[in-house]
C-alpha cells in the first residue's frame, strides 16, 4: 500500500456530504445545531425544541412547539403486536437487538411507510421519535416480568420516558437533567450511525430500514456503547479508594478505558463539561454521590497519567446510573435522543440525494491459475 494510493483508513477526515444540521469545530471543542451552541440548548431549551429545530431549521414559536407536544403524546403509543412480541423474546436479549426489531416492526404498520415525500418524512420522524422511547421503556418493563406503563400525557418527552421506565413520576431536577442528555445526544454529525442511516437512505430505502441500520452502529462498544463500558469500570472500581490502583493496573496491563478520547474533538468535548454538573446534582440528589466521585477521580487520575480527556458518554454514565436507568439501557438512551437527529439527517438526505458508493482498493493476488477440484 502506498501513500499515493488514496486510501484514508476509516475515512477520517474525509467531508462525505455537506449539511446545515450540525456544526462541530473539533479543534476548538465547539458543537451547535443550525448554529445554536449546545450550551444554549442543553440547558435552556427543551428536547422537543431541539427536535423542531433539527427538522424544521428554526426554534418554534410558541403555537408550533405546543403543536409539537400535542403530536408527540398522540404518536406515543406503539402496537399492540408489537408488545405481544416482546413477551416471545428471550429475556436475555440484548435491548438494542429488541429495538432494532422494534423499528423493523413499526415500519411495518406506519401509514406513511410507503410515501417517501418530505411532508411524509416529516410525520414518520416525529412518530419514531415518541415510538422509540415507548418502546425502549416498554420491552425492558417486560424483560423484567412487569406490565408495560402507558404512557402519561401530561409529561414531557424526557419526563414521560423516565415515567415509563421506572413507574414514578420524575422531579424536575431529574427531568431537566435528562432532557438534557437527549439535546446532547441529539446530533453529532457524520458519526458512525448516522452515517449508516444516510448510506442505507441513500438506495432510496426507506426511513425505518434506514433508523433500523443506525441503531445496529450505535451498538458497537466504538460508538454509543461506550457509556456503558464506563458505568461497568465504575462499578467494577466500587469505591473512591481504589481509583488510583485500579489506573495503574489498567494502564499496566495495557487495558483501554472507554469514555475518554475522541476521534474528532482535539480540545474536549464540549459535552462532557456541561454534564458533569448535571452528573453532580443528579447523582446527589439521589444520595449516589459516590458514582460521580469516583468518575470525577477517574478522570483526573487517567488525565494526569496520558492527558486523555473524557468525551460524553463518561459523566452520561454516573447520570443515568443515578436516575435508574439499568446499565444495558445507557445505549438505548442515547437512540431515544438520536433519533432526532438520524431523522434529521435522512430528510436532508433524500432533499438532496446521492448514492453514497466509495471504492476499495483491491490488495490481493493479483492472477491465480484455475485448478479443478481434484488438482487443489
Amino acid at each position: 500500500m502506498t501513500e499515493s494510493s488514496g486510501l484514508i483508513r476509516g475515512l477520517e477526515g474525509v467531508v462525505a456530504a455537506e449539511t446545515q444540521l450540525c456544526d462541530l469545530d473539533g479543534v476548538n471543542g465547539r458543537l451547535a445545531y443550525r448554529g445554536y451552541d449546545i450550551a444554549d440548548l442543553a440547558r435552556q431549551a427543551t428536547f422537543e425544541e431541539v427536535a423542531y429545530l433539527l427538522w424544521h431549521s428554526a426554534l418554534p414559536r410558541r403555537a408550533e412547539l405546543d403543536r409539537l407536544q400535542a403530536e408527540l403524546v398522540a404518536a406515543r403509543p406503539i402496537p399492540d403486536a408489537l408488545t405481544a412480541a416482546y413477551r416471545l423474546f428471550p429475556r436475555q436479549v440484548d435491548p438494542m437487538r429488541a429495538l432494532q426489531v422494534s423499528v423493523a416492526m413499526l415500519g411495518m404498520t406506519d401509514p406513511d411507510t410507503a410515501d417517501g415525500s418530505r411532508a411524509a418524512n416529516l410525520r414518520k420522524a416525529l412518530r419514531l421519535t415518541a415510538q422509540l422511547a415507548t418502546a425502549i421503556c416498554a420491552h425492558h418493563r417486560v424483560r423484567s416480568g412487569q406490565e408495560p406503563i402507558p404512557p402519561a400525557k401530561d409529561l414531557s418527552h424526557a419526563g414521560n420516558f423516565l415515567y415509563m421506565l421506572t413507574g414514578q413520576r420524575p422531579n424536575a431536577v431529574n427531568t431537566k437533567a435528562f432532557d438534557a442528555c437527549l439535546t446532547l445526544y441529539a446530533e453529532h454529525e457524520l458519526n458512525a450511525s448516522t452515517f449508516t442511516t444516510r448510506v442505507i437512505a441513500a438506495t432510496l430505502s426507506d426511513m425505518h430500514s434506514a433508523v433500523a441500520g443506525g441503531v445496529g452502529a450505535l451498538r458497537g462498544t466504538l460508538h454509543g456503547g461506550a457509556g456503558e463500558a464506563v458505568m461497568r469500570t465504575l462499578l467494577e472500581i466500587g469505591e473512591v479508594a481504589r481509583v488510583d490502583a485500579f489506573v495503574a493496573g489498567a494502564l499496566g496491563a495495557k487495558r483501554r478505558l472507554m469514555g475518554f478520547g475522541h476521534r474528532v474533538y482535539k480540545a474536549g468535548d464540549p459535552r462532557a463539561a456541561i454534564l458533569r454538573g448535571m452528573a453532580e446534582q443528579a447523582c446527589r440528589q439521589s444520595s449516589q454521590p459516590h458514582w460521580y466521585d469516583m468518575a470525577v477521580r477517574l478522570h483526573e487520575t487517567v488525565q494526569a497519567a496520558k492527558g486523555l480527556i473524557p468525551n460524553v458518554d463518561f459523566y452520561s454514565a454516573p447520570l443515568f446510573y443515578s436516575l435508574g436507568i439499568p446499565v444495558d439501557l445507557f445505549t438505548p438512551v442515547i437512540a431515544a435522543g438520536r433519533i432526532a437527529g438520524w431523522t434529521a439527517n435522512l430528510i436532508e438526505q433524500y432533499d438532496d440525494n446521492r448514492l453514497i458508493r466509495p471504492r476499495a482498493e483491491y490488495v490481493g493476488p493479483i492472477r491465480q491459475p484455475w485448478a479443478p477440484v481434484e488438482g487443489r
